[in-house]
């Protein structure tokens, strides 16, 4: 199935009916994953942890080890031509040039034994016929944009003679060094302090707005998501519940997981009392239920879950896995 319309004509980077299976495992972790990202907008896939948000962008940049796991169906299309995963020689072409991102952890991302400069140098003279001079100027350029200070001294430094905050810094420098259309950011500011974390994002949506690059952030954080998100993928168990504009996904949630993620936030007015959870746990790839995943933690559930509902449009490029949305239509025939 396509991926809902967001809204935008041009679409940089659609996933349609993705699948994915590890060796061994009885049950698909990545289930028809659908969504899309449009130049100079940011697509926030939000999620708990394991639910397999990074292991799709891992398949995105075709960086997942080799034979570990099998692509079930579905197809990834890049400024309009499908990506073939399996050739590794044109994905790494595309990989750090047309397409990059940004990992997890800066704190063991970048190589202890190389300079700093030596590492983002590397990455243009992979991708480009740039002398190491012309190189190294770009790799300097690009760490000044980054706003590193006296970078011409940095060039020479070493990772552990960095701050967390820096290095970060440093891994988007060298994302963004070869003028990519896609950044994909994994969880960039998870080991970065408040204030710190505030310095990243407006970084990134700075550098995205001189761009027009198309960002795909991947975080369990809401926070991050309502400051940065013009679109959202809400992914539970491998795969997505519901997508799209993240003031529909934030104002008028839908689906019953995404309602449950909305009522645990932290309100600073009103009562005090006990955050609202989602009962019970997340399933595993051994005991995952038939049909919509989340219908054994679902106050709504009825027969009709045990299959499995379809990534439906509603209004607005709103689209929800949920036999019964909009939730509201279903509560009032049930009343």
């Amino acid at each position: 199935m396509p991926s809902p319309d967001t809204g935008s004509d041009k679409v940089l980077l659609e996933v349609r009916d993705f699948s994915l299976r590890f060796r061994g495992a009885p049950s698909d972790q990545i289930n028809h994953v659908n969504f899309s990202v449009s130049p100079g907008k940011t697509l926030c896939v939000v999620g708990e942890s394991g639910c397999g948000k990074s292991v799709t962008s891992l398949a995105m940049m075709g960086l997942l080890p080799a034979g570990a796991a099998t692509i079930g169906s579905g197809e990834m299309i890049f400024e309009g031509q499908k990506l073939d995963l399996a050739d590794h020689t044109a994905m790494r072409k595309l990989r750090g040039s047309r397409m990059t991102m940004i990992f997890q952890e800066p704190m063991t991302s970048l190589n202890p034994a190389f300079r700093i400069g030596d590492q983002i140098v590397e990455a243009v003279l992979a991708h480009s016929d740039a002398s190491k001079s012309e190189a190294e100027d770009k790799a300097l350029a690009i760490l000044k944009r980054v706003g590193i200070p006296a970078a011409e001294k940095r060039m020479r430094d070493y990772p552990h003679q960095l701050s967390g905050g820096m290095r970060q810094r440093v891994m988007i420098a060298m994302a963004l060094v070869n003028d990519p259309s896609l950044l994909i950011a994994d969880e960039p500011t998870t080991a970065l302090d408040v204030t710190i974390q505030a310095q990243i994002l407006e970084l990134i949506r700075d550098l995205q707005a001189e761009t027009d690059m198309g960002t795909i952030m991947i975080t369990h954080d809401l926070g991050v998501v309502a400051e940065i998100a013009d679109t959202v993928a809400v992914m539970y168990a491998g795969t997505i519940v519901e997508t799209g504009p993240a003031e529909r996904i934030f104002n008028d949630p839908q689906h019953p997981y995404t309602i449950g993620l909305m009522s645990s936030i932290p309100q600073l007015s009103g009562p005090r009392g006990r955050l609202a959870t989602v009962p019970g746990m997340v399933p595993t790839t051994q005991n995952m239920p038939e049909g919509c995943r989340f219908a054994t933690r679902c106050p709504f559930a009825q027969p009709l879950c045990a299959k499995e509902p379809p990534l439906a449009p509603l209004e607005g490029g709103h689209a929800v896995a949920c036999h019964f949305a909009p939730l509201e239509t279903h509560l009032e025939q049930s009343a």
